[in-house]
Parts: C-alpha cells; sequence; structure tokens
C-alpha cells in the first residue's frame, strides 16, 4: 500500500491576479493583464470582488471568455454576502459555458466590512457569515451540476430550481475558498476543490505577521488534513505570494523587510509578533532571492505543506514569469 508520504507531489500550478492596487483596475486593462498572464504561461486569472474602484467580476469574466484563449478563469474570491447563490450558480454556470470550460469558482466569507457598509449590505457576525458561506456552498454543489436543488437552510431557501445552463465541466466547475482562520479551514475543507490557505487576520483585517511563517501554515494545511479526512489527497491547496524581490541578496533584503515591519510602514499588516531573517525567508508568502532561489523555496514550499498552486498579484506577474519555466512540468 502507498502511504501519502509516497505519493508523487501535486504539478505546480501558476495564477496571476487577485486583489490589487483598486486604482490600477480599469477594465481594459484587465483584459490586456489577462493576456499578458496568457502569454507568460500562467495557468488561471483571477479577478477580485471589490465594491470599491475596482471592475465587476462576473462582467468582467464574461469578457476575458472572449478576449482569452487557454488560461484558466477564477475569482479570488467573491465575497459570498453581495450575491445570492441562484443567481451566483447561474451566472458561473454562464461563464463556464462562455469559456468553453475554463472557470474556477472561488468564495469567501466576505471580509471588508467597510465595503458592506459603504454598500448598504448588512455585515453579519463571523458565525453568521459561515453559516451563509456553509449554505451557499452546498447549493453551488447541486447547481452547478445542472441538477434540481431543494435547500431549506437557515438563511436561504432554494425550491425546485434546476442548474441552467449546464457548466462545459463535469461533473461541475471546481469551486475555491480563501480561508484562514480555524473555523473557515475547516468548511473549505468540507466543501472546496481548492483551498487558499491565507494566513490569518485581526478584527480589523489585517494580516497577522504571526501567521505568515512557514510553522504557522504548515499548522494550517494540518487542520485542513484533519478536518478533510479521505478528501485530503483530492484538494488542491493554493497560496498566494505577497511580495516577490528579485535580488543576489537574500539577506539584506529580509533585514530591510523586517525594519518595515517594525517601523509599521507596511500596510494592512497587524505587527503581533517579532520575526526572524530566517521567518522571512522561509515565508511562503515572501519570495526573496535569484529566480532559481525562488524556485527552489516553493519546492520547499510544497515539500513542507504540500501546497502546489502559486498565485501572485498582477503587480508582481512581470517579476514571477521567468520562475514558471523552472518549475513547470514538477
Amino acid at each position: 500500500m502507498t502511504s501519502a508520504a509516497d505519493k508523487a507531489p501535486r504539478k505546480f500550478r501558476f495564477a496571476a491576479g487577485g486583489e490589487g492596487n483598486p486604482e490600477e483596475g480599469g477594465a481594459r486593462k484587465f483584459v490586456k493583464l489577462a493576456q499578458q498572464a496568457e502569454e507568460y504561461g500562467f495557468d488561471t486569472f483571477m479577478i477580485p470582488d471589490q465594491l470599491g474602484n475596482q471592475v465587476g467580476p462576473i462582467a468582467a469574466l464574461g469578457a476575458l471568455t472572449q478576449a482569452t484563449e487557454k488560461i484558466r478563469l477564477g475569482t479570488a474570491m467573491l465575497a459570498n454576502g453581495f450575491r445570492h447563490p441562484a443567481v451566483l450558480a447561474k451566472d458561473a454556470a454562464t461563464i463556464d459555458v462562455l469559456s468553453r470550460g475554463r472557470l474556477e469558482l472561488g468564495l469567501g466569507a466576505g471580509l471588508a466590512k467597510e465595503e458592506f457598509e459603504k454598500g448598504g449590505i448588512a455585515y453579519d457576525s463571523p458565525a453568521v457569515r459561515i453559516e451563509k458561506l456553509d449554505e451557499t456552498l452546498t447549493i453551488l454543489d447541486v447547481l452547478l451540476r445542472g441538477q434540481e436543488c431543494n435547500f431549506d437552510g437557515k438563511h436561504y431557501r432554494i425550491k425546485g430550481l434546476k442548474g441552467s445552463p449546464r457548466p462545459r465541466q463535469g461533473p461541475r466547475p471546481p469551486i475555491a475558498v480563501g480561508a484562514g482562520g480555524p473555523k473557515m479551514l475547516a468548511l473549505a475543507a468540507k466543501h472546496a476543490d481548492i483551498i487558499s490557505v491565507a494566513a490569518p487576520t485581526d478584527s480589523e483585517g489585517k494580516v497577522l505577521v504571526s501567521g505568515v511563517t512557514m510553522d504557522k501554515t504548515i499548522e494550517r494545511v494540518n487542520l485542513i488534513r484533519e478536518a478533510a479526512g479521505e478528501r485530503f489527497d483530492d484538494i488542491e491547496l493554493s497560496w498566494t505570494i505577497t511580495m516577490i524581490v528579485i535580488t543576489d541578496d537574500r539577506e539584506q533584503v529580509a533585514e530591510m523587510a523586517l525594519n518595515a515591519l517594525d517601523t509599521g510602514i507596511v500596510p494592512n499588516i497587524a505587527a503581533d509578533v517579532t520575526l526572524s531573517s530566517d521567518d522571512i525567508l522561509g515565508s511562503p508568502y515572501i519570495a526573496i532571492g535569484t529566480f532559481e532561489e525562488i524556485a527552489d523555496q516553493i519546492r520547499d514550499v510544497r515539500a513542507k505543506t504540500s501546497m502546489s498552486y502559486v498565485g501572485v498579484f498582477p503587480t508582481q506577474m512581470d517579476a514571477f514569469a521567468p520562475i514558471i519555466p523552472l518549475l513547470r512540468g514538477e
């Protein structure tokens, strides 16, 4: 019998997209970014979900189905509270048909409280948002198979609705869930085909520095493994590299990064602990070094965590592109 340790690692995949600078989020620019990602050899292009100065993800994906040829198209991550699951299932199925089976549907519970409030949309407690996402994922699993859904939940009720159009992918398009905290990781393990393993955040939505270390990342993966049980080997694990610096002096850049964290000048970061240079250089979420060193670092991340689906922000595509051929096919 082959043990989990003896199994061949999942091959690398590469995604570009997700949250970037909303001031750079014009519709035409997103089309060009997706086309550039396809040319660079990225496997997937992801569009974020923001109510601010940002393209609407569903409409943008519709445009990209015609503006691209091979690259997979996804969302990273749709805020569940912005859409009813029945409406989302219709839009998602349509995009999968238009793209000839290239959709990866990413969802999350929704963290941007300010956007909910500005839009006049109820921002529920974390527990309620997780409950709603659990129900949404249950409903989507049925509707995106083209089946009839009858669901009587606490937050959503579906009566005799059949999923239409029937998606091109079978049995349904893959569903991704972004998760960082224990409850969200358990929920993702229950439903998702792809889990984006994120660093946890504080009550203000700032990323906790303690969560970016390799040890804490391994802890999150182990939570998924425990919650998923026999499903674990079928789940693809992803993460997003938030900083890429191409340099011949990794140690010096790591020290500069530490100084930036210590002085509090890095936005959206909560420095809840003091890190070391080794923590920075070993973090899955920070890539510093030559192209070859970063490729080795990514191999090390997969070996220690089983995460294999690498994401970068659009602003980092140029820097990361030369690394893709170093890892392609591995």
